[in-house]
């Protein structure tokens, strides 16, 4: 077998090209490493990592993190490695099948990362979904029904079941290996030729699209569900506010009794805000693996699909800080005190 070669074009490949790519990769690792530490000392220096929806903040922190921490920093590394030398690195693109005493391959370590993290992520957006539902819908059942143990339970459910989803291809397949790509500059699997056709297994990778489209799914369908009964109350509540309803009458005591709050809603907002971005990342990459699948290499699009999915790991630190008045107070309260704590 050989290995489905990537396409590598002046537009992919040339010198002010991979410069431009360094230079935006550095900034990328930079705002998220940064964006992620300021949201984990946040939530571990206050009382919102001591609750349920606090375990799923610091899950999806941390799956970003690793992505701003390794996966990021080894495309840059390898980007810089071909610009300045004249060679590739010994295990670059296709190395891995060429003989016995090649040395590892670094992309079997980085690949799986950058596809269980984006599990991870989906995973636990799907969970803040569910978390938020029953706060709406159930209220005075939310804190027995939503307990720790639970929330840690399934988060770790969920990061297991994510990164052996990441490691089907190699587990269920020997037809697929592990390689820098360039026109992704990412660590990708790369489906194995017979002759110059794939071979039956390579359809495995659209597990990758069909589990994220699943949960993604899911998770539309219970926000949903959730902002049809925060409508419902809104109504309840402007009739209230109105004088059409009466607290005794039509209803409207126990409406009130098991009304979500304030915080409730506006967490279920932010986190659907979380679901559109996410989705609007990944589509591009899902159509790509796809076109793999069949044949198709798009080059150019394979690095817009890819780093649009990378970029994800910064913008829910930006939804946060815009949407939650409580992370916002987090970060000004760490502030004063990395101010204060020079003047004392």
């Amino acid at each position: 077998g050989r290995s489905l070669a990537p396409l590598c074009t002046v537009c992919s490949c040339g010198f002010v090209n991979r410069t431009l790519a360094v230079v935006f990769m550095i900034s990328l690792a930079f705002a998220i490493v940064v964006g992620n530490v300021i949201t984990l000392t946040v939530m571990v220096q206050t009382r919102q990592s001591r609750s349920p929806q606090g375990y799923l903040k610091v899950s999806l922190a941390m799956a970003d993190m690793m992505v701003g921490v390794l996966v990021v920093p080894f495309s840059v590394y390898t980007e810089i490695f071909l610009m300045v030398m004249s060679t590739p690195p010994l295990w670059y693109q296709g190395s891995s099948i060429s003989g016995t005493d090649n040395p590892w391959q670094p992309c079997m370590l980085i690949g799986p990362v950058f596809a269980g993290c984006t599990f991870v992520s989906i995973s636990t957006i799907f969970l803040m979904t569910l978390e938020r539902s029953i706060a709406i819908l159930w209220p005075l059942h939310k804190d027995t029904v939503v307990t720790h143990k639970r929330t840690l339970f399934f988060v770790l459910i969920s990061w297991v079941v994510s990164f052996l989803l990441a490691l089907a291809p190699l587990i269920f397949s020997s037809n697929f290996i592990l390689e820098y790509n360039e026109c992704s500059r990412m660590c990708n699997y790369t489906p194995l030729l017979h002759g110059k056709q794939l071979r039956s297994d390579a359809y495995i990778l659209l597990l990758f699209p069909a589990f994220d489209f699943t949960l993604l799914g899911a998770t539309f369908a219970v926000n949903v569900l959730s902002f049809t009964t925060i409508r419902r109350y809104s109504r309840k509540r402007k009739l209230l506010s109105e004088g059409s309803l009466n607290e005794g009458g039509g209803g409207g005591g126990k409406g009130c009794q098991q009304r979500p709050s304030f915080s409730d809603i506006k967490a279920a907002k932010t986190i659907g805000i979380l679901t559109f971005a996410f989705t609007a990342s990944f589509s591009p990459i899902a159509v790509f693996v796809l076109g793999n699948v069949v044949g198709y290499t798009w080059c150019n699009f394979s690095f817009f699909a890819f780093w649009m999915l990378t970029g994800n790991s910064c913008c829910n630190v930006i939804i946060y800080s815009v949407r939650d008045q409580r992370f916002r107070k987090g970060v000004m309260l760490l502030l004063h005190r990395e101010q204060s704590h020079p003047n004392s």
